[in-house]
């Protein structure tokens, strides 16, 4: 049976009134939430949402204190499922981890069993955060557009916020599966990364955010958009007749400015990606594929690691939109 601590260590936000802190404490068993399940929390990754929980104005905490990150993996402690056994290895992510209830950025995790999922063959758990939230949303974005009929023969597929978590996972991914992948992002110098995980053509920033014609010359066989408000309204306006956008991301803001024309004389469609609160049949399943047949290209080469020490910069880089791949937090050890 695994270790069972008393006390772990956490990292911790608090508002008091106008008073914002963030920083390393102690937790005890005590302090957790209500769950099914007890995991020892090995690893943990950096999202964006993570940066913005852990700032005094990002409109995501809902409760404190709060222990941020929106994922986590490591080892069944213990568990009131006989399904979920002391000692499996397991994954948790998305609905309110993070957000509203202690998350991944601490020694211990207290969950519901309806929100676990078993660490799939061909994965460690240090890959699975290489992964993470923002590479399940890039591989769940890539599924919902396959499932709608794209192919890559069918042509180009645009990813946009490229270097970011998502935006790399989904480049990876695509190139991975066969696709002419191209990336749309503000950072020259990280082109000849970006080509390392499969991507054979480039958008810049000023491109693909351009105000222009209502509808435009037909270009991508589909996309992956990470970024929001700022690249929406290209894409749509780009897409081929039938063709559709996974939108997964706002990191440019939520407003969207665009017409009905692509719509409803293209037949184009907005697909919108909610991996916080997909149902757990479907997230046990993504996964299964990320371990497998979605499994993103040059994994290892994307990941930058940190541990609760080291945390608090990756924070702020990621809310300062410098993300380059994946950070992955190591919490054990």
């Amino acid at each position: 049976m695994p270790a069972y601590p008393e006390a772990f260590r956490a990292y911790v936000v608090n508002r008091d009134g106008d008073r914002f802190e963030r920083g390393l404490r102690s937790l005890v068993l005590a302090d957790l939430p209500e769950g099914d399940v007890e995991i020892r929390v090995e690893w943990s990754s950096v999202n964006y949402k993570d940066g913005l929980a852990a700032t005094a104005d990002g409109k995501v905490a809902r409760a404190y204190p709060l222990v941020p990150g929106i994922d986590l993996a490591g080892t069944v402690i213990r568990s009131a499922r006989p399904a979920l056994r002391p000692g499996a290895q397991v994954i948790a992510h998305g609905y309110d981890l993070g957000v509203s209830r202690h998350g991944g950025f601490a020694g211990m995790a207290r969950v519901p069993a309806e929100w676990v999922v078993p660490l799939p063959p061909g994965l460690t758990l240090r890959e699975a955060m290489a992964i993470g939230t923002a590479g399940f949303t890039a591989g769940l974005s890539v599924v919902e557009l396959e499932d709608r009929g794209l192919e890559p023969a069918d042509g180009p597929v645009l990813v946009t916020g490229a270097t970011g978590g998502v935006g790399s996972t989904a480049v990876a991914i695509l190139a991975e599966r066969g696709y002419e992948v191209w990336a749309a992002t503000g950072k020259d110098d990280e082109r000849a990364w970006l080509e390392t995980l499969g991507a054979v053509g480039f958008m810049t920033r000023d491109e693909v955010t351009a105000e222009g014609r209502p509808l435009e010359s037909e270009r991508w066989a589909g996309a992956v958009d990470s970024v929001g408000a700022a690249t929406l309204p290209y894409i749509l306006r780009t897409l081929r007749r039938g063709a559709a956008v996974a939108a997964c991301g706002n990191a440019s803001g939520p407003a969207l400015v665009t017409t009905v024309f692509p719509f409803i004389l293209r037949g184009t469609a907005l697909l919108g990606i909610d991996s916080a609160y997909l149902a757990i049949e479907k997230r046990r399943r993504v996964w299964e594929r990320l371990a497998t047949d979605l499994r993103p290209r040059s994994l290892a080469e994307r990941v930058t690691e940190v541990t609760l020490d080291t945390l608090e910069p990756a924070l702020d880089a990621i809310r300062a939109g410098e993300a380059r791949g994946r950070w992955v937090v190591r919490i054990g050890g």
